[in-house]
């Protein structure tokens, strides 16, 4: 079967399957129906295998956006990664991540939940170290690692469930609110959902899993493995809720929102940048659950995957014609040479600060008034519109650098917009990343709540973005950048920059000391004293012992003979005594 063929029967099957369950989720969320279904598999005598299902629309809804983006990176790959020869097997692998996200949304149940919870890590360490290099094996190793540290959360979860007598949590969460094992559980399953969606300190996965090919980054940071940590919160929402733990997930939630947000104005990389922006995004669901708004964090989750899709497949569509350059000091006036991408990409950058009436509007605004509306304190308070203003910030330095001025890189690059796969898979996710958010809107807050606030706190969102926009601006500005000082606080900035030394931590103190602390363990202990004294010393006392008893086994008369001798000799000595 050939390349085309493989892509295009992927895209039209992943369209129609995701078309069906929109539609099914529309009547599920207007009927209130929740439909439990249980599949029994194998059956044993008084003993059964069964296989549980939840479908409401929720699952349903987010299912038919995961297979939408699904179904539009597919056809961009097939453009994309067209010099691939192994194009096919590229193609399987993202049917097998979707296949594993699609295990985790549907399931009530935390065993089937840890199949797709370990089929997504697997699969996107596979993924992540596609391209055969140095760099792209440590960023794999990095993010296997970081996200093992969930999975055994999760199976730890899993054996606290045991108390309950069935694995299906979906049945004992209202009782286990008021369980004083709830805290183990909840905690738990925060601490796998902080290690798959990157909140710190697990962080410095995210922006070191860009290594992957960009569809593969368009579909990971905005429909599936990032959001699953979110959506099982989602989930479990009702175990931590006005607990100790929403405080500890809003402080968390809020820090990588504002940490990611500073670091992505100080990057050069596009692709990391988006990134980042992903993992401030993240932060803000995050820290948006922990108030106890899991309706409103799922919307944002639905918002945000089709700009940010729309962003990756655009940066990916940049540097393709950039013969794979990911530099934005080396791009510029890419807005007279790829109009149509960089039409996608201001969209999609706006539809991320929130421009009124795009998606990432409807979500972000109404996020930031019901934070305005709620009891929080200065200093959550302070990360939320401070996080947002720096959203604004990077994505103008990012269009300053990238779209306009002139072009920075040796004239032989053909830039154009000819590439027709690449193309129409953006122009669907543009009309998405415009009508997406109202329709959502619409949809999930029929009856949208009261919001009332004073005329300085409502425009304090608008104020925000607009100092954030001008001060991005004016950051990149290249005058104003000789002049700056931040040079001069060296430290500051690099701090900044670095993440706050995640990636040195999560490499060196978390991944190389532990390893090498394990190598020398093993290396003394289980290959050393332990063998010698374990079982290669056994092993000497055993055949030594066996070749003498072989030996007095002989029917040797001499022998005979030796041992009655020495029996006579001792037992007179005895009766001599």
């Amino acid at each position: 079967m050939s390349i085309i063929s493989i892509c295009l029967i992927s895209f039209l099957v992943l369209m129609i399957v995701s078309l069906s369950l929109f539609s099914l989720s529309l009547s599920f969320l207007f009927n209130d129906l929740v439909y439990f279904i249980e599949w029994e598999i194998v059956s044993l005598q008084s003993s059964s295998i069964v296989m549980t299902f939840l479908f409401d629309w929720m699952s349903l809804m987010f299912m038919s956006f995961v297979l939408f983006i699904s179904s539009l990176v597919i056809f961009y790959s097939k453009e994309y990664m067209s010099h691939d020869i192994y194009i096919n097997r590229f193609i399987m692998l993202v049917l097998l991540f979707v296949f594993s996200m699609m295990m985790l949304i549907i399931s009530p149940n935390l065993i089937s939940i840890l199949l797709g919870w370990d089929g997504l890590g697997l699969v996107s360490y596979v993924l992540v170290i596609y391209f055969q290099n140095v760099k792209s094996f440590n960023a794999g190793l990095l993010t296997a690692l970081s996200n093992r540290i969930g999975d055994v959360a999760l199976l730890m979860a899993i054996a606290w469930m045991l108390n309950y007598g069935s694995w299906n949590y979906i049945f004992y969460i209202e009782m286990m609110k008021n369980d004083s094992e709830m805290f183990i559980i909840a905690g738990l399953v925060i601490l796998a959902a902080l290690t798959k969606s990157a909140q710190i300190p697990f962080s410095s996965w995210l922006p070191a899993a860009m290594a992957a090919p960009t569809p593969v980054s368009a579909l990971v940071h905005s429909s599936t493995l990032v959001t699953a940590g979110v959506y099982l919160l989602i989930r479990f929402n009702i175990l931590f809720t006005d607990t100790i733990f929403s405080k500890i997930l809003l402080l968390i939630g809020g820090l990588t929102m504002f940490m990611a947000g500073l670091g992505a104005n100080f990057e050069f990389d596009l692709k990391k940048i988006i990134a980042l922006s992903t993992l401030s995004q993240l932060g803000l669901m995050m820290s948006i659950l922990a108030m106890g708004f899991p309706k409103l964090a799922f919307f944002h989750l639905l918002t945000h995957a089709l700009f940010k899709a729309l962003l990756f497949m655009c940066a990916g569509a940049i540097i393709h014609n950039m013969k794979n350059s990911q530099d934005i000091r080396d791009m510029g006036a890419l807005a007279i040479h790829m109009p149509l991408t960089t039409s996608c990409l201001n969209v999609a950058n706006l539809a991320l600060c929130g421009m009124p009436f795009l998606a990432g509007f409807y979500s972000k605004d109404l996020i930031l008034e019901i934070v305005s509306l709620s009891y929080v304190n200065y200093f959550a308070f302070f990360l939320y519109f401070f996080s947002t203003g720096l959203t604004v910030c990077y994505s103008f330095r990012l269009v300053y650098y990238s779209l306009s001025g002139s072009f920075n890189t040796s004239m032989l690059n053909c830039l154009n917009d000819d590439i027709s796969a690449m193309s129409k898979s953006m122009v669907g996710l543009l009309v998405m990343a415009v009508v997406g958010g109202s329709m959502l809107s619409w949809l999930i807050f029929p009856a949208p709540p009261m919001i009332c606030l004073p005329f300085m706190l409502k425009m304090l969102t608008l104020f925000v973005c607009v100092m954030g926009g001008v001060l991005g601006y004016l950051i990149s500005n290249i005058s104003f950048y000789f002049n700056n000082k931040s040079l001069n606080l060296y430290m500051l900035s690099f701090f900044s920059s670095s993440m706050w030394f995640m990636p040195q931590l999560s490499t060196t103190g978390v991944v190389y000391y532990p390893l090498n602390i394990g190598m020398q363990v093993s290396k003394s202990f289980d290959q050393g004293w332990s063998e010698f004294f374990g079982g290669q010393q056994i092993y000497k006392l055993m055949a030594y012992y066996s070749i003498l008893t072989q030996f007095l086994q002989n029917n040797n008369l001499k022998i005979y003979l030796m041992t009655f001798v020495f029996w006579v000799i001792f037992l007179t000595s005895l009766m001599m005594m």
